[in-house]
């Protein structure tokens, strides 16, 4: 009644005076009026479709309130005006996941961003237009094919390297991380896709997916991510991200292949080449051709007759892992090509067709397993063998290189276009070595 009394004396009306006392003890203790006007849960909850409601009184953030649209979900929102001028709407997060509270914090660290002239609207839509893994190494395929992106000595990339980086690529870097965006990758992502690929989860997916044969291991591992490194480097070049999260992951250590043929092995692994009489002779002469010279597979498959030059002894191969490439060729070699028919392109020819040898790596495989040698014996370990004889006959790693076809870097690796006698030499020496043990003579 005082209280009433105190508002006839300053000339309100007794009724009014008392739903004011009565307002006031209503109330929530430590808020005032004012302080009633901001976004509340109760305010949510007689949201009706398609409204809004703001933030109002003592403490509330301008332009943060909450929409509902045709559902029931309800977003909060912040409007608000770029650098530029123009009116945004920025969407905060739903209510049920964050409270009002919370998004009102945000609101109010979302206002700071726009202060110093960010547009979080803005750079949200970026990030959702921003590109995946997937997308990117799409676009280093593109590139390599159309031969845009040179490696190592300013040559594009050849077409089966291109093909084991679209394998690396589908079976392991795509079906892992394929969906993330390229800004979001950590070197902990990297790390842990490392791992995964060695632990053989990409190669369970495309298992239960019926794709293409898929191995794990670390070495997979490695290389894969080895290729994955090169993959955000063309990615810091394209401007899509700063740095390259690869780096410094520790990759597994790479087993360094130790494998040669003793001196009984290729004893064996001759007289089993002079007994066999049913394989194709291209097949089993390429592999006597391997032996003899320490190339590589494809340079072997590969081979034209115009790439000889009989008279010089020496073979020009244009295309190689290491690029143009000038090879001289022993008298053990050359007695290998001389009863091979010239009618075609190829120097070691398909069975059908003036095509190249694809099928040697299985013919030998089957090779091996005929002669009873290890099954670790593989084409790649006859050249190894051919670099050992090299070396334990005394021949410096120049020499040996020059033989094999290595890149040297020097300038004689480089320009040699004609014989040389001393890697002519060399060569007859190593290669007589070896036909000799191929001969029985250990």
């Amino acid at each position: 009644m005082l209280i009433s009394h105190h508002f006839v004396l300053h000339g309100f009306d007794p009724a009014c005076a008392l739903l004011c006392c009565a307002a006031t003890f209503l109330l929530p203790r430590g808020l005032d009026s004012a302080e009633m006007g901001k976004l509340g849960s109760r305010d949510l909850a007689s949201l009706g479709p398609n409204s809004e409601i703001w933030d109002e009184g003592k403490g509330a953030v301008p332009g943060f309130g909450a929409r509902r649209q045709r559902s029931d979900a309800i977003s909060f929102v912040l409007l608000y005006r770029n650098a530029d001028g123009r009116s945004r709407r920025f969407t905060i997060g739903r209510y049920g996941k964050i409270t009002p509270d919370q998004a009102r914090v945000e609101a109010k660290k979302l206002q700071g961003r726009i202060a110093i002239g960010e547009d979080p609207a803005e750079a949200k839509q970026e990030r959702r237009k921003a590109a995946t893994v997937a997308e990117l190494c799409d676009a280093y395929m593109a590139d390599s094919g159309a031969g845009r992106l040179l490696i190592k000595g300013g040559r594009s990339k050849k077409a089966s390297t291109i093909a084991i980086d679209r394998t690396r690529f589908e079976r392991h870097i795509k079906p892992l991380i394929g969906g993330m965006k390229v800004r979001a990758v950590t070197r902990e992502d990297c790390d842990r896709l490392m791992h995964r690929i060695a632990e053989g989860e990409s190669a369970e997916i495309a298992k239960a997916s019926k794709k293409a044969r898929t191995t794990g291991g670390p070495g997979t591992a490695t290389r894969t991510l080895n290729m994955l490194g090169a993959v955000f480097e063309y990615a810091i070049r394209k401007g899509l991200r700063e740095d390259n999260p690869c780096r410094g992951v520790v990759r597994f250590a790479e087993g360094r292949r130790e494998r040669r043929l003793s001196d009984a092995e290729f004893v064996q692994l001759g007289a089993h080449l002079r007994a066999t009489t049913d394989m194709w002779p291209s097949a089993l002469a390429a592999v006597r051709f391997v032996a003899l010279t320490g190339w590589r597979k494809s340079e072997v498959t590969g081979l034209h007759w115009g790439d000889l030059d009989a008279d010089r002894r020496i073979a020009t191969l244009p295309d190689t892992k290491t690029g143009r490439s000038v090879r001289p060729l022993s008298a053990a070699a050359c007695a290998i090509l001389s009863p091979l028919s010239r009618s075609g392109t190829y120097v070691f020819p398909a069975v059908r067709g003036d095509t190249r040898l694809t099928s040697l790596g299985n013919m030998f495989v089957r090779l091996v397993a005929d002669a009873g040698l290890p099954a670790d014996v593989t084409l790649h370990v006859l050249r190894h063998s051919f670099a050992s004889i090299a070396a334990d006959l005394g021949y410096s790693e120049s020499t040996i290189a020059s033989l094999l076809g290595h890149k040297t870097g020097t300038m004689t690796g480089r320009y040699m276009h004609m014989s040389d006698p001393v890697l002519l030499a060399a060569a007859d020496t190593v290669a007589g070595r070896i036909a000799a043990l191929m001969e029985g003579e250990t």
